[in-house]
């Protein structure tokens, strides 16, 4: 009875630190006519704030994450090797973010660890359908029931057209059709990245390995921009009328874990000036402020 009264004074104590903050996050995000959905956790000491956290979102780019996640998976269980090639093909170039569609040539053969790098680190959309071509939507889904993430779905590859290729079995559901490359919650997001934080995800050296790689991704419009001397390691997301930023701010106050998603954006401009990014930015700076003082 104490144990569990200590809980429900705990849970207390955390949402009074955190409701201040939340006053703060709303009236930002009252300046924005779209929607906002986020959710942060200083992965320390537990504290955590949410707005919308729970409400499906698309994830654009955010989903590359799950996907590097199942390939290594895979390479744990031996079902893939990092030095296998996996081949440039015109089938799978796509425009957008990147250099393997626009700079290398059909045939070429690149190992999977490089590819792999491609898609994290400039957030290349071919070689994100040459990792689904090899590891399909599917079986990155099955990956994150394995680890008992149940609404982040991989539902498609990437296309520069309407037409739709590679759906997996949760991509051809009705209620999935206006998500395009995945779904998922800001609450998924970042259960993910404290699993990752805690050595969770595959195993420690691997869940390391994805961490060191995502903090070398090179957009810093979103939860980098205003973090200037905090290290950072995120995924970008973004399309005309959306961005998305998912990752771990590391704070002297602890690892801020975050998913911030942006909707509803009227003009389309893809420069780091978007005014997404700049929505963005200022709530990382929020919560990461917020979540650290405590």
């Amino acid at each position: 009875m104490r144990l569990k009264s200590m809980i429900l004074m705990l849970g207390i104590v955390t949402f009074a630190a955190a409701q201040p903050l939340q006053d703060k996050l709303r009236a930002r995000i009252a300046e924005f006519p779209g929607t906002v959905s986020l959710y942060a956790k200083n992965l320390d000491t537990g504290t955590a704030v949410g707005i919308r956290e729970s409400d499906p979102v698309r994830t654009a780019s955010t989903i590359k994450l799950p996907i590097m996640m199942a390939v290594f998976d895979a390479v744990d269980r031996r079902q893939a090797t990092w030095t296998e090639p996996l081949t440039v093909t015109a089938a799978e170039k796509v425009g957008g973010t990147g250099i393997i569609g626009s700079e290398i040539s059909d045939g070429v053969h690149l190992p999977l660890r490089d590819v792999i790098h491609l898609m994290i680190v400039i957030s290349d959309n071919t070689a994100t359908n040459m990792i689904l071509e090899r590891f399909p939507a599917d079986a990155v889904n099955a990956y994150l029931d394995k680890i008992g993430i149940r609404t982040t779905r991989a539902l498609r590859r990437m296309r520069d057209d309407e037409s739709v290729v590679g759906l997996s079995v949760a991509g051809k559901l009705p209620q999935n059709q206006e998500y395009g490359l995945g779904v998922s919650t800001p609450r998924d997001m970042v259960t993910i990245l404290e699993k990752l934080q805690r050595g969770e995800i595959v195993n420690a050296d691997a869940s390391r390995e994805m961490i060191a790689i995502l903090r070398r991704c090179r957009d810093d419009s979103g939860i980098r921009r205003r973090l200037r001397g905090i290290s950072v390691a995120n995924k970008t997301g973004s399309n005309n009328s959306f961005r998305s930023d998912v990752g771990i701010a590391y704070s002297n106050n602890g690892p801020i874990a975050m998913a911030i998603s942006v909707g509803g954006i009227s003009q389309v401009d893809n420069t780091p000036d978007n005014v997404g990014c700049l929505l963005i930015a200022d709530l990382a700076k929020m919560l990461v402020d917020g979540l650290g003082a405590h």
